[in-house]
């Protein structure tokens, strides 16, 4: 009896809380994919933080040996700092709405198929039938290795999916 409730309590939950006995793996992406991503955008906030910090009006003028006035390098350089923090704002917002949308997957594997669902205003779920699958490959980075996640990516007959990639999955080998 405490057999059973231990073996029930090791089966994956599905995304409605049920625990599903046929399903062999579950889960979501893990956000540590988005590891090169937040580096890249971080580089690109700092690049954006001395274009908003450094007036480079001045320096413009007098290496070109452009002569215009005052009040114009002033305009110019409130632009400066309107594009900069534009931009910081889209390069923030990129990375929450990847973030957001890398979360919003979700994949479930039984012995019959692979359901995945996902989208963030459009809920849609697919799934695909494990006896389409021909190959699989397990693809890992060097982030990936430090954070225990990878990328499974599955070679299929299906017209829809041919090419169907578990992305930044947790146990990866596991699944794998």
């Amino acid at each position: 009896m405490q057999a059973e409730a231990d073996a029930q309590a090791d089966l994956p939950e599905g995304e409605d809380g049920q625990v599903d006995a046929e399903v062999m793996f579950a889960g979501r992406p893990s956000l540590f994919g988005l590891i090169p991503a937040f580096i890249k955008g971080l580089i690109m906030l700092a690049l954006l933080w001395l274009l908003i910090k450094f007036p480079d009006e001045n320096m413009f003028n007098n290496r070109f040996g452009l002569s215009y006035s005052e009040e114009l390098a002033i305009t110019i350089g409130r632009y400066r700092e309107i594009v900069g923090w534009a931009l910081g704002g889209v390069v923030i917002f990129g990375i929450l709405f990847k973030a957001f949308y890398l979360k919003m997957i979700y994949y479930e594997v039984s012995s019959d198929r692979i359901e995945w669902s996902r989208g963030i205003f459009d809920r849609r779920v697919d799934n695909l039938d494990m006896f389409r699958v021909i190959d699989l490959k397990l693809r890992r980075s060097i982030f990936d290795c430090m954070f225990g996640i990878g990328t499974v990516a599955l070679m299929t007959t299906d017209k829809s999916d041919p090419d169907f990639v578990f992305e930044k999955i947790r146990n990866c080998r596991e699944l794998y």
